[in-house]
């Protein structure tokens, strides 16, 4: 606690002092060193996730970060997961494998908390809430927009935050063009994609395909995948268009073996969604937007037994536990958004409706009963928001209204307020009650050796954040937020609540999350610019694998010449704080140095060459010495774009 006070003197020192002397320094810039600081945002950046309409992130009162086409381009990123792993305020668990399986917490909430879209779509499992991403390919993404802390009042079941990501958009019709890109590293590993832009007529389209493989960084692992995805635009006139998109992904990986549980385990998961969406305008003022989503998933999983005897009557390579879930999710959205004099009112409504089939199969030899279950739910939601402009003040009220057939209804309001103090620095504060829904499995499903309990209450959630963007101190860009999040109704595993061995997820009382994000990032000077990042939570009570306090740093330093080469070294160092029982590592610094350098360049072609050499001195940073992080890796490849 006393860390946590300490910094946020920090902070409010910071925001009084930016806020009075040195907005006259920024005002006396000249318009050049202007640009340079506009690292974090512009006042005519647009983002659509808080409210669900396009506006000035200037007038956006939510924590929320940006990640672009260009800056996941230049990190040479591979997966999602890499990519959310250099956001301050966001921590990834995941073993750095090749592919590999991740869970996303935002500001200490647990990975279901989060919610995940994509291109609209929900991308959380119903069974356990949480959400994959290593069935997005990042060749696809335009940008992802996160919002960090509840956003209940837009998008319903989204205690913890959201994860926005945005695909490729087809602005100019009449303009072909495309990608490919190639990466070839140690252990056979390689990641080859196409994408291509072009039209027929008055249709745009976006065309992608891309596999993934490798024999596994670490022994006992391999991963392979394939995607496909197709964008369609079409404008049937000025003021009406239909948009069209489709995908396909399948990872399959060998996770790997866990000589603690003596278990050897491989699985995949199969990812198949579409969308159709009309965007109209109305009048001047209003418009309308409908969409229609529908989002399959199979998930697989087979523990086989590697004969250390824990599993004593198995031999090894026997089948110990075969897991699928399957599960099918349909769903609409429609809005109509008014703008007129210093409002923006956002007015929609959204349903889904999902289905998921379980089935666990037991080798025979253990005589337990093989579990099914067929458990669905139904969800509908209305939802309002207002954008109010007056002069340098924005006051953002918002509300949302949902019902589900598990856990019945549930409010969620919001206030936001930002303050434009001068050119280049924006104060923010905002207050929201957010909620997620229990995962299905345990209101409706259960599983081996615990059984759901229907009479679970959503968690709950009153949110309070408060922070500063400013170009006050001369050459940097400063971002810096306090936080304090206070949930009730958390769910935790109540072992033999159901009966002898068999355990229950129940409401068990209150927690805490409360912490500090600060982010400073410098102009660049001949070539070179360097950012750093803070993040840091505190627990109360301690989470339930044994943290009090969670702290993570970020350390870039970047040359960018584009008549020469672009170079990054990035580290990263996180502290989580568990229980010494876990036999975690964690406490070193990983660095990845991606270099890029142009070979030729025209006006519409480009090749570049990179070289990225990951974990560059060794470092450990897992949580389960059964998965430990691989060791240094080096990879080179080939980007064409024309």
């Amino acid at each position: 606690m006393h860390i946590f006070h300490t910094i946020c003197r920090i902070f409010i020192f910071f925001f009084l002092f930016s806020f009075f002397p040195l907005n006259q320094i920024v005002l006396a810039n000249s318009r050049e060193e202007m640009q340079l600081l506009q690292l974090y945002y512009r006042t005519d950046d647009l983002v659509v996730s808080p409210t669900r309409h396009l506006k000035p992130i200037c007038q956006v009162a939510e924590n929320v970060t940006v990640v672009t086409a260009k800056e996941i381009e230049a990190m040479n990123a591979h997966t999602v997961a890499e990519v959310l792993n250099r956001i301050p305020g966001l921590f990834i668990s995941f073993n750095r494998e090749f592919g590999t399986n991740s869970f996303i917490q935002v500001q200490g909430t647990e990975h279901y908390h989060t919610l995940v879209l994509v291109d609209g779509i929900r991308w959380n499992f119903l069974s356990d809430g949480g959400a994959e991403t290593n069935t997005i390919p990042v060749g696809i993404i335009d940008r992802i927009e996160i919002i960090k802390g509840p956003a209940s009042s837009s998008w319903g079941s989204s205690l913890g935050g959201v994860i926005n990501i945005i695909t490729k958009s087809l602005k100019n019709t009449t303009a072909a063009g495309g990608t490919i890109y190639t990466a070839f590293g140690e252990r056979n590993t390689q990641d080859v994609w196409a994408g291509y832009n072009g039209s027929l007529g008055k249709a745009g389209y976006y065309l992608f395909a891309g596999r993934q493989d490798s024999d596994g960084l670490r022994e006992s692992r391999s991963y392979d995948n394939n995607n496909l995805y197709a964008k369609i635009n079409i404008p049937v006139r000025d003021d009406l268009l239909f948009k069209f998109s489709f995908g396909y992904s399948e990872p399959e990986q060998d996770y790997g073996d866990f000589p603690s549980a003596d278990i050897s385990s491989s699985g995949g998961l199969r990812t198949l969604f579409g969308t159709g969406a009309l965007n109209a305008d109305i009048t001047d003022q209003l418009s309308l937007h409908l969409a229609f989503k529908a989002l399959k998933k199979k998930f697989y999983r087979t523990d086989n037994a590697l004969g250390l005897g824990l599993w004593f009557l198995s031999a090894p390579g026997e089948r110990v536990l075969e897991t699928v879930n399957e599960e099918t999710n349909i769903g609409g959205t429609g809005k109509l958004v008014w703008t007129g004099g210093v409002h923006t009112v956002v007015l929609g409504a959204d349903a889904d409706f999902g289905e998921l089939d379980q089935t666990i199969t037991v080798a025979p030899v253990y005589q337990l009963a093989d579990f099914k279950a067929h458990p669905d739910m139904d969800t509908w939601a209305i939802f309002a928001n207002d954008t109010i402009t007056l002069d340098r003040w924005s006051i953002i009220p918002g509300v949302r209204y949902d019902n589900n057939s598990i856990t019945g209804s549930f409010v969620s309001p919001s206030l936001g307020i930002t303050f434009q103090a001068c050119e280049d620095t924006v104060f923010r504060a905002t207050v929201a009650r957010g909620f997620t829904v229990p995962p299905l499995v345990y209101t409706s499903g259960g599983g081996l050796f615990f059984e759901p309990n229907p009479d679970l209450d959503p968690e709950e959630v009153w949110s309070y954040q408060a922070g500063v963007e400013s170009g006050a101190i001369k050459y940097f860009r400063v971002k810096a937020s306090v936080f304090r999040h206070s949930l009730k109704d958390v769910l935790s595993r109540k072992k033999n609540a159901a009966g002898p061995g068999i355990d229950m997820y129940v409401n068990s009382g209150s927690s805490r999350r409360q912490g500090v994000e600060v982010a400073l990032k410098s102009a660049p000077y001949y070539h070179f610019s360097f950012s750093t990042g803070f993040s840091y939570v505190h627990y109360s009570p301690p989470s339930n694998l044994g943290a009090s306090d969670t702290y993570a740093y970020h350390l870039m330093i970047e040359y960018d010449n584009e008549k020469f080469i672009n170079g990054q070294l990035f580290g990263h160092y996180l502290w989580w704080d568990f229980d010494p029982q876990l036999n975690a590592d964690y406490d070193e610094f990983i660095w990845d140095l991606n270099l890029n350098k142009s070979l030729c360049s025209f006006e519409n072609y480009d090749a570049k060459l990179f070289l990225t050499a990951h974990n560059l001195f060794n470092g450990s940073q897992y949580q389960l010495a059964d998965s430990k992080n691989p060791k240094r890796w080096v990879e080179a490849g080939m980007r064409i774009t024309f």
